[in-house]
């Protein structure tokens, strides 16, 4: 079972987009520094159940993530806390995840099952732990959901602005360009979707099923672009 650069555009990193079909996200993998990334997460012991809180949050917990002009307001949006599996085969508590208050309750159980297959994820910080930059994130190989940011190639606003996309470990599920290219140069063999490493996200597994559930959509499966970090509301 497979469940488990590009250039950047003007200055501007090539990331998951959370956009309008074609464009999306990029990440690394196991995974390298970036500019304020930090320490490994430490693991829990391996008897350690799945276990979730949702949480409300207010601006101070957004300080690079949000501001004003968002579409959102920070009363929209939700803090999940959840215990996740780690790519060293242990459990990890603490995991952060900032999303729409009206997704919270329902992907809670996708996280669950994510859990329950021992689906590895790297790392699970909101933005705010990389000042807000998607490329840091990416390079801490974070996976994360809200952020209020275009999407890639886009002027108009990216799902990840609404709390409705999330990335996972966006190093093993990269954003390849039309043209094959990719932005990180640590994931760049994950071009290579035949790959069956742990992290990495396949075409019908058991982690787009889950995500399927819900009726979030998968970039995986888009035209042009690809962006096979990236699961969103609305499938784009």
């Amino acid at each position: 079972m497979a469940t488990t650069a590009a250039l950047l555009m003007m200055g501007v990193a090539a990331a998951c987009g959370g956009g309008d079909g074609d464009s999306e996200g990029t990440a690394p993998a196991t995974p390298p520094t970036a500019t304020g990334s930090a320490e490994s997460p430490s693991a829990a012991p391996t008897d350690t159940k799945f276990g979730s809180k949702i949480k409300k949050v207010t601006a101070k917990d957004l300080p690079s993530s949000w501001r004003e002009g968002c579409p959102v307001s920070p009363g929209d949006l939700r803090m999940i806390e959840m215990t996740y599996w780690g790519f060293d085969d242990r459990p990890h508590t603490g995991g952060r995840l900032v999303v729409n208050e009206s997704a919270a309750e329902e992907l809670v159980p996708v996280f669950e099952k994510l859990y329950e297959m021992r689906y590895p994820i790297a790392r699970m910080e909101p933005v705010d732990k990389y000042d807000g930059s998607d490329f840091d994130s990416i390079e801490a190989n974070n996976t994360s959901a809200f952020n209020c940011r275009q999407a890639t190639g886009s002027g108009s606003w990216s799902q990840h602005a609404y709390g409705l996309a999330i990335d996972i470990n966006p190093c093993q599920n990269p954003y390849v360009s039309a043209d094959g290219s990719i932005a990180h140069p640590d994931c760049v063999k994950y071009g290579d979707r035949d790959l069956d490493e742990p992290g990495v996200i396949h075409a019908g597994d058991d982690v787009v099923a889950a995500f399927e559930e819900i009726g979030w959509g998968w970039g995986g499966t888009w035209t042009g672009a690809k962006d096979y970090q990236h699961f969103s509301s609305n499938g784009r």
